[in-house]
């Protein structure tokens, strides 16, 4: 097992292909991935359509040596005016991994031609309620999950937002606890004919009176509840596609949707969102790591030790245990634990621990870096059988920002960035730098929030010297792929 490991770690660092095409295939185990590479892919690789990239800068995009920043042309507009750069790595991969999207969709009631659509259609006539999406994708082991989180996810989304419509257009109003088919409140329904009386007196039938016991949803919370179950949707649908098409690796996913005066920020990785107010920090995300997440991964290795392969133990000690430390007590910490204690070593604890190293250096099963995304349905443990993906979740986590109780100022702003911005930055640095950078900028300027951002990845980059990318005070900069969006607040003001 340690072998495996060892061979794992190694080439976790290897250069990969788009849509399943890897120099290095550490995540395969026993001839996984026979037959994908004669699979077409489901969208063809490139950047985000809206930086409207020739075929020459697209290919120019890919040079590893100058890493050069991609940003929006001056005449293109994102709605609100978003900023947006973007960079790829110093060669972790062969190509950028992250992808992104920024789209204006509007919400409305399902056809009944559509109702039951897998792959929604896109609305672009203008009419229902207004909803803006913005995401990055910060693709592994391949860019297929992430080309296709980007190019569906909000349309998900949308879609099951509007089986709800109605409740949106009247905002006021208690959800119901059920709907009718039609996605109308349910009403207890008569024989045409018959007495308007039910049989019961005391029966209920006006869908407005409620139950002494019941709890009450509120419109936002059902709004969260919608944006998880379309990212597992979405999840599902990467699953389902795969039989068809080459769609590689797997994908943390940030989103940012604004609905009737609120912002839901929804994330499933290690990408990270800021809100930016007065110069004030408002976090908007956790990430989920094998460090943040241990507790929930030990419970499942703990319910279900048959996923762990009997190669793994759910299990946390300080450190590898040898052999001849059998029988001697140990600090360790479990499932039900915050703290450690001390336990007597045994047999079943010379096994791989399922979370193993720190910070940055974190794995699940020796693999992954990263416990909440979209895609890695084929990942397993190098050279084995044993699949990761029981481990990894697609729910997102979402937080709500009430945008109608502030008035914002043209230098309030969302930054979301992947985590080759945060690596390398603080919170607390990247709102100084976005903020001196939009202090000296024209506020009639269309492209400042481009500009803050192109500023902001440059920062994170570095320069290219002998050691390598390097920050003002000599640090390493980030070699990840980089993208970051600078989102006004008051961006619906530049629309109107």
């Amino acid at each position: 097992m340690i072998s495996k490991v060892k061979n794992a770690m190694s080439t976790l660092v290897g250069g990969m292909l788009p849509h399943g095409h890897h120099q290095h295939n550490h995540h395969s185990g026993g001839g996984q991935g026979c037959g994908a590479d004669s699979l077409p892919p489901r969208y063809p690789y490139g950047r985000p359509d809206f930086l409207e990239l020739t075929p020459e800068l697209l290919q120019y995009s890919t040079e590893h040596a100058s890493r050069p920043v991609l940003t929006l042309k001056r005449a293109s507009r994102l709605p609100w005016r978003t900023g947006y750069a973007e960079v790829i790595n110093a060669g972790k991969s062969m190509l950028n991994e992250d992808q992104a999207s920024c789209e204006k969709l509007f919400v409305r009631r399902p056809s009944s031609k559509h109702r039951n659509s897998t792959l929604p259609e896109d609305n672009r006539d203008g009419t229902g309620i207004p909803l803006h999406f913005w995401g990055v994708f910060d693709g592994h082991a391949g860019s297929g999950a992430a080309i296709m989180a980007s190019k569906l996810l909000h349309r998900l989304i949308r879609d099951r937002l509007g089986e709800i419509c109605n409740l949106l257009e009247n905002p006021t109003g208690v959800p119901p606890i059920c709907l009718a088919k039609n996605g109308s409140p349910y009403q207890v329904e008569t024989k045409k004919g018959a007495s308007q009386e039910t049989e019961d007196p005391d029966a209920i039938s006006d869908s407005t009176v409620r139950f002494h016991m019941e709890k009450v949803v509120s419109l936002e919370s059902l709004v969260m509840g919608v944006i998880e179950t379309a990212f597992t949707q979405m999840d599902d649908l990467i699953e389902r596609e795969k039989t068809s098409y080459a769609i590689s690796g797997g994908c943390c996913a940030l989103a940012a949707i604004h609905l009737m005066g609120k912002i839901y920020v929804a994330n499933a990785g290690d990408s990270r969102a800021i809100i930016i107010r007065n110069n004030e920090v408002i976090p908007m995300t956790n990430e989920f790591t094998p460090e943040s997440e241990r507790q929930r991964l030990q419970y499942l290795g703990f319910l279900r030790p048959e996923l762990l392969g009997n190669e793994f133990t759910h299990v946390e000690f300080p450190r590898r245990i040898q052999h001849s430390e059998l029988g001697k007590k140990m600090l360790y910490r479990d499932h039900t634990m915050t703290g450690w204690a001390y336990k007597t070593i045994v047999e079943d604890d010379l096994k791989f621990p399922l979370i193993y190293g720190e910070g940055k250096k974190a794995r699940v099963m020796a693999t992954i870096g990263v416990t909440r995304g979209l895609g890695d349905h084929d990942l397993k443990v190098y050279n084995s059988n044993i699949y990761i993906k029981p481990f990894l979740s697609c729910v997102p986590e979402v937080s709500v920002y009430n945008q109608d109780e502030y008035k914002h100022g043209p230098d309030d702003v969302l930054v979301m960035g992947t985590d080759g911005l945060w690596d390398v930055t603080t919170d607390r640095e990247v709102a100084d730098a976005v903020s001196a950078y939009l202090s000296s900028c024209d506020t009639s300027d269309p492209m400042r929030y481009s500009l803050a951002a192109q500023d902001l990845l440059m920062r994170s980059r570095g320069v290219l010297k002998d050691r390598g990318w390097r920050l003002p005070n000599e640090k390493l900069g980030s070699g990840d792929d980089i993208t970051v969006f600078v989102i006004p607040l008051a961006g619906q003001e530049f629309e109107t």
